[in-house]
C-alpha cells in the first residue's frame, strides 16, 4: 500500500489532467454527429495506454463505433485479466439542468463534474492508472489486455460480433470490469448479478394528419391518448407486468438468499430522501432492493406527440410516440421478452390506430460466482482499503455485454465498481467523489497481486 499510496500522491493532479481530457470529449454514441468524437476518444484512450505501459495499442473498426484494444504480456505462463471500459457517454439533455458546462469538467465540494465523471471515463482512468503505477514500479504481476468499446450506452450492438472475430486476441483467465456501484463510501460492495435489458420505441399512428381538436375532438381517437391507456395496461394494481408469458422463465430466488440480500445495509427513508419522492412503488411481496435487483421491471422512458411548444395550439395529433424499457433478471430471455411485448402491444390495439412497435437494443442478465479466485481476489482487495468486507449484491441496472463475454469468451466478469449512488450517472450534473477515484486506483493493484498468487 505504500508503494500505492506514494504512487498517487506524486502523480494525482496528472491523473485529473488526464481524466479531464477524456472527459471533454463529446463522444455521445447516440447520436450520429457525434462520429468523430468516438475517434478522438478512441485515439485518446490509444496513446493513453501507450503512455501507460502497453506493449501494443491499436482502433480497431467495427460496424459501428471504433474498439480501442492494448496488452502488455509479461509472461504467458502468467494469469491473464482482460479490462473492459466503454468511452461512450450518454447525451446531456436537459442542458439547462446542468449547474455548469457538462463537457467542461472541474473539481468542487470534493467531486469531479462533468459527464463521463462516473460512468465510465471516470471509473476506466482508474484502471488505466493503477495498470501504470504497477508498470512503473515493476510490480505487475500478470499479462493485462484493455478492450475500451464506443458503444456500451446503446447496448453494445456490434461488440460481440468483433469479439467472435478477436477471441485468440481476448483470451484471458477473467475479464475486470468498474462500471457499477457500492452500497456507499463506507460500505463497500461487489455486483454479483446485472439485470438484462429489452428496449423498444413504439408509434401510434391515428388520422392521416394533425386535425383541430374542437372540429375532431370526440369523434376520432387521439393516438396519445390512447398510447396513455395501452401503457397503463401494461403494469397491474400490483405492479406486476401484464404481458402473458413475461414471468415464465423468472427464477424464484430461495428465501436464505433473500435473507443475504438483505443484510446490505439499506434505508427506505434516506433512500426516498435521496431522490426527494414521498412514497416507493412496486411489485407486491418485495422489498425495494428485491425489486431492483432479483425481480424485473417496466417502464416508460420517454413519450411525445403533438404540440409541446410554447403557448397553445388546439391539435389533435397524428402520432404519439415512446420508448420503453423492460429490466429482466437472470434466466429470462431478452429476444423471447422482446417479442412477447411487441405481439401484446400491438394485440391490445383498438382499431381506431395503427400500432408499430420497433426493438431497439437488449441483453441478458449475469450472475457472477462468489466462489471463484477473481471474486475472492476482489473482495481481499476490497477489504483492504475500505478495511471491511463487501457485501456482495445484484444491480438493478444492465450492462448487457458482460453476458455476451461469457457466452462468446466464455469468461466470467468480476464486477469492481467503485461509482455511488449520488453520482447522477445518466443524469445532468453527473459526478465523481475524488477519494472513490483514487481508492479505486488504490484497490484495482491489490485484486491484481491477490488473483495472481491464488491462481498460481
Amino acid at each position: 500500500m505504500e508503494t500505492i499510496n506514494n504512487y498517487i500522491e506524486a502523480n494525482k493532479d496528472r491523473f485529473l489532467d488526464e481524466l479531464f481530457g477524456l472527459m471533454r470529449i463529446q463522444s455521445i454514441s447516440s447520436i450520429k454527429e457525434h462520429k468523430p468524437d468516438m475517434y478522438k476518444a478512441a485515439k485518446y484512450w490509444k496513446e493513453l495506454l501507450l503512455e501507460s505501459g502497453v506493449d501494443k495499442a491499436e482502433v480497431f473498426e467495427t460496424e459501428g463505433n471504433p474498439v480501442t484494444y492494448a496488452e502488455k504480456i509479461i509472461n504467458p505462463d502468467l494469469p491473464t485479466v482482460l479490462v473492459y471500459s466503454h468511452m461512450d457517454v450518454m447525451p446531456v439533455d436537459p442542458i439547462e439542468k446542468w449547474d455548469t458546462d457538462p463537457f467542461e469538467p472541474q473539481v468542487r465540494e470534493g467531486k469531479i463534474w462533468g459527464r463521463g465523471a462516473d460512468d465510465d471515463k471516470g471509473q476506466g482512468m482508474m484502471h488505466a492508472k493503477a495498470f501504470e503505477m504497477m508498470v512503473k514500479t515493476g510490480t505487475l504481476p500478470c499479462n493485462v489486455k484493455f478492450m475500451i468499446e464506443g458503444e456500451e450506452e446503446i447496448g453494445s450492438p456490434n461488440l460481440g460480433k468483433w469479439c467472435e472475430n478477436h477471441k485468440e486476441m481476448l483470451q484471458a483467465d477473467v475479464i475486470l470490469v468498474s462500471d457499477t456501484a457500492m452500497i456507499s463510501a463506507d460500505t463497500p460492495s461487489i455486483t454479483t448479478g446485472l439485470r438484462g435489458l429489452a428496449y423498444w420505441q413504439v408509434e401510434v399512428t391515428g388520422p392521416n394528419r394533425d386535425l383541430h381538436s374542437g372540429l375532431f375532438g370526440g369523434a376520432v381517437a387521439n393516438p396519445i391518448n390512447v398510447l396513455c391507456s395501452m401503457i397503463d395496461q401494461m403494469v397491474d394494481e400490483k405492479g406486476k407486468v401484464t404481458i402473458p408469458g413475461f414471468y415464465d422463465d423468472v427464477l424464484t430466488v430461495s428465501s436464505e438468499e433473500r435473507e443475504l440480500l438483505g443484510r446490505a445495509p439499506f434505508s427506505k427513508e434516506a433512500y426516498k430522501k435521496a431522490i426527494d419522492v414521498d412514497e416507493l412503488a412496486g411489485e407486491e411481496g418485495f422489498t425495494t432492493t428485491e425489486r431492483t435487483g432479483i425481480r424485473p421491471s417496466f417502464d416508460v422512458c420517454g413519450i411525445w406527440g403533438g404540440y409541446t411548444g410554447e403557448g397553445a395550439k388546439t391539435v389533435l395529433p397524428s402520432k404519439a410516440f415512446a420508448k420503453i424499457s423492460t429490466r429482466l433478471v437472470p434466466n429470462q430471455d431478452y429476444q423471447i421478452i422482446s417479442e412477447l411485448f411487441k405481439n401484446y402491444f400491438e394485440n391490445i390495439a383498438p382499431a381506431s390506430v395503427k400500432v408499430e412497435v420497433t426493438p431497439l437494443h437488449g441483453g441478458q442478465g449475469y450472475v457472477c460466482p462468489i466462489d471463484i479466485p477473481a471474486y475472492q481476489a476482489a473482495e481481499k482487495a476490497y477489504s483492504d482499503v475500505y478495511g471491511k468486507r463487501p457485501v456482495p449484491v445484484r444491480s438493478g441496472g444492465s450492462i448487457p455485454i458482460i453476458s455476451t463475454f461469457e457466452e462468446v469468451l466464455g469468461i466470467k466478469t468480476v464486477l469492481m465498481g467503485f461509482g455511488l449512488e449520488s453520482d447522477a450517472i445518466h443524469s445532468p450534473n453527473e459526478n465523481y467523489p475524488l477519494e472513490q477515484f483514487f481508492n479505486g486506483i488504490k484497490t484495482i493493484p491489490l485484486f491484481y497481486k491477490y488473483f495472481a498468487e491464488m491462481s498460481k
